[in-house]
């Protein structure tokens, strides 16, 4: 299906988009997001001209969770075309050409291939957690905190379980590396995706000292003769060339054949890097929180963690600067099931609603909720959660028999469940002292205004800012590099978001409630003495 940002433009502002359409003076995102691939198609002014979207979902398989590559390219094909169809019903144009592309998917994960190019294993996504023993001796050995999702732990726990594809190994990367590699023939990758791989060094690099690392225990593991950083994409900054669509890639991208090769791509980066460019929190003392399958915030640093942290990813802005990535493998699916349930309440009662009508009615409701949810209780684990020590997901509702359980305490509850694991991780940043001026949000849970923005920033402590272009995601975030791959040479990249791209930008913030701040510490009481209860179930 298409989905359009805006109503289309009349007058001048119809003109104007027209002729940017037809002269190709436009730029292409497009993320690879857990449940839907969106495509955004942007002007000089960054202003959203049309979009797409084609819905997808993860598949488990023998234990993993995995894309098959065939859907890969369904649903990038399935999002052109859907924005192609919206830029035909827009500006009444034959979608052809556009100034510039960049590709994001969900970071890390493990694609690996072999010297023709064939996928070695079905891909393994960031949601999988079989990688427990591969992350903790990776930790111990290169002295930072190796998540459970990074390429690398994914690799090496191949080598340690003796998985027979490894020898053959010849070239592995993420979601957003592969989409491009097929696009552009190049083998490369923004330095914020690569750094969710392996670790990056200040030099926009493969940090030495992991490589040199990983490779010593892969040859004690596996005998391999290669070096990791020989299998890895070559890492790129924001505003970089990276390549240009091939013919056999506008092939890919449009089976009809109405677009035209050539096109300069930027390098393809993670959907935390593209979140933190839509929310411009790339400077040091911004960060950014990015709501969706997962959710994870984003903190640019000022200066290094005291020690490493579970809890914390070390990670890179697609300008390379350090970033601490508090990543939670569960975010908005689960309220998504709850609220898709109340919709077919709605059918049965023969009242139909549309989506955006419900999630936005009974996101308000929540607001009539008591501070503390009311004694009710959510947990929103469907699948594992690496921070609070879970190898699996189970979601949860509990409440005690006196509890007041009504709509409004329940939908809060479901609300707060979505944050309640990423402040435990933002409670270590505090330990640091890592110092956060206000946090950004994007994401579609964002759409209705005021109401998840409030129960965030009761969540954090800290005053939460929404941008017009939040429901928007990545997507935009990526037509947003695209743009600054043409025109950003030699800017920095905070300067040229500031100056250039959200200056105008409408931004609400929201100052955290004092009320509502001791409701939710209340809640999160409440969710961390029961978390034997969801350690029990599983």
């Amino acid at each position: 299906m298409s989905t359009a940002a805006e109503p289309a433009a009349t007058g001048a502002g119809a003109i104007e988009a027209r002729a940017a359409v037809e002269a190709g003076a436009t730029a292409l995102g497009i993320e690879f997001g857990s449940s839907r691939v969106k495509a955004v198609l942007t002007g000089p002014d960054n202003k959203v001209l049309a979009s797409g979207v084609f819905d997808w979902e993860n598949q488990f398989v023998d234990g993993l969770w995995t894309y098959p590559l065939d859907s890969v390219w369904e649903a990038l094909r399935g999002s052109y075309a859907a924005l192609k169809r919206d830029v035909l019903e827009r500006h009444g144009l034959r979608l052809t050409r556009v100034g510039g592309i960049v590709l994001s998917a969900m970071m890390h994960g493990y694609l690996a291939f072999d010297a023709a190019g064939e996928l070695l294993v079905p891909f393994r996504t960031w949601r999988n957690t079989n990688t427990a023993a591969a992350a903790a001796v990776l930790s111990e050995r290169l002295g930072c905190n190796m998540p459970l999702r990074w390429s690398a732990a994914h690799l090496y726990q191949a080598m340690l379980d003796r998985e027979p594809h490894v020898p053959r190994v010849e070239f592995v990367t993420t979601l957003a590396g592969y989409a491009h590699w097929r696009l552009t023939g190049e083998r490369v990758l923004g330095v914020g995706d690569a750094s969710g791989m392996l670790p990056v060094s200040g030099a926009r690099r493969w940090d030495a000292a992991a490589v040199a690392g990983f490779d010593e225990l892969a040859r004690a593991a596996a005998g391999v003769p290669w070096s990791v950083e020989a299998l890895l994409p070559k890492i790129l900054p924001a505003g970089a060339a990276a390549g240009r669509l091939t013919a056999e890639g506008a092939r890919l991208l449009d089976p009809s054949g109405d677009l035209e090769a050539g096109i300069p791509f930027g390098p393809p980066e993670g959907d935390a890097g593209t979140g933190m460019v839509a929310t411009g929190s790339v400077a040091p003392r911004s960060g950014n929180v990015s709501v969706g399958t997962s959710v994870f915030a984003m903190v640019v640093l000022e200066r290094a963690l005291s020690r490493a942290h579970p809890e914390i990813d070390l990670v890179a802005t697609p300008a390379g600067d350090p970033v601490a990535m508090v990543h939670c493998n569960n975010g908005a699916s689960e309220l998504g099931a709850w609220c898709a349930l109340f919709g077919e309440v709605a059918e049965v009662l023969g009242v139909p609603v549309d989506d955006d009508v419900l999630f936005g009615a009974l996101f308000r409701a929540a607001l009539r909720g008591e501070p503390s949810a009311g004694a009710l209780t959510a947990f929103n684990y469907l699948a594992g959660e690496p921070i609070t020590g879970l190898a699996e997901g189970r979601p949860l509702f509990l409440r005690a028999p006196d509890s007041e359980f009504t709509l409004a305490n329940f939908m809060r509850a479901q609300l707060f469940a979505v944050f309640a694991t990423l402040r435990l991780g933002m409670d270590v940043l505090a330990g640091e002292a890592v110092a956060l001026d206000r946090m950004f949000a994007h994401g579609g849970v964002f759409r209705t205004a005021g109401v998840a923005q409030r129960l965030l920033a009761a969540a954090l402590g800290v005053p939460v800012a929404v941008g017009a272009t939040a429901g928007e995601g990545g997507a935009w975030g990526a037509a947003v590099l695209a743009w600054y791959a043409r025109q950003g040479r030699g800017r920095d990249l905070a300067a040229y978001l500031a100056q250039d791209v959200l200056a105008d930008a409408g931004v609400t913030v929201v100052e955290p409630d004092a009320v509502d701040v001791a409701g939710f510490d209340e809640f999160l009481r409440r969710f961390v003495a029961a978390l034997p209860a969801v350690r029990a179930a599983i």
